[in-house]
């Protein structure tokens, strides 16, 4: 893809979404890592729903220390791999109290650092939480910037150093969440909605998809 047709393509996708944000439901930096960790393999819908009730009683790893493993599963049971990410929430909540006083670290190692937060998840919480111009690449990420040729790459670190050379740097702030929300209702996965695309004409994918045909009933 030309520099120019880059730049055109998130000037486009800015001015659909000013401020994108996560569709992740959070109340500060923690209850983000928290969300974020839990959403892998799953929906942002499914973890909304288990942690409203959450995210009322705890939102510090104190907390969610004394909240303890059993009833953190109490609260998440409805998402994947819940026993899992209960354990990892509860041992990560440790290490932020023990060597970081309860408080979300602004640096990649450190959050990499802590039980179940991956490159991914460590992205995401620099980037929405303090603002850090990282991208996190997930499938959407992953997919998008293949199909259209943006960023194309055969691993999401791939994908991501080439995200971070080529995208202009008026739009590194937002740049996840606006790949990522064109992927998740736009640029699906089985069926991209080419027709309704405000970027197609810069997109590599063909043959593009047309809208489907309603048939009128017969009155």
């Amino acid at each position: 893809m030309k520099k120019a047709d880059i730049y055109e393509l998130f000037h486009r996708l800015s001015e659909n979404n000013p401020e994108p944000e996560t569709e992740l439901n959070y109340v500060n930096p923690y209850t983000l890592l928290v969300a974020v960790a839990l959403s892998a393999q799953a929906t942002d819908i499914g973890v909304n729903k288990a942690t409203k009730a959450l995210f009322e009683q705890v939102t510090t790893p104190e907390e969610m220390l004394a909240l303890g493993e059993e009833g953190l599963k109490g609260h998440i049971k409805t998402v994947g791999l819940f026993n899992t990410k209960a354990k990892n929430v509860i041992k990560a909540a440790e290490m932020l109290v023990a060597e970081h006083g309860g408080e979300v670290p602004r640096d990649r190692e450190a959050l990499e650092s802590l039980p179940g937060v991956g490159r991914k998840t460590a992205n995401v919480v620099l980037n929405e939480a303090f603002g850090e111009h990282t991208i996190a690449v997930d499938t959407h990420i992953f997919r998008v910037s293949n199909r259209t040729g943006l960023a194309p790459g055969k691993t999401p670190l791939a994908v991501e150093q080439k995200l971070e050379k080529v995208t202009p740097a008026d739009f590194k702030r937002h740049a996840h969440h606006w790949i990522l929300l064109h992927g998740r209702y736009i640029c699906k996965a089985r069926t991209p909605e080419c027709w309704r695309c405000s970027v197609a004409e810069f997109c590599a994918f063909k043959p593009k998809t047309s809208a489907p045909v309603r048939h009128r009933e017969n009155t």
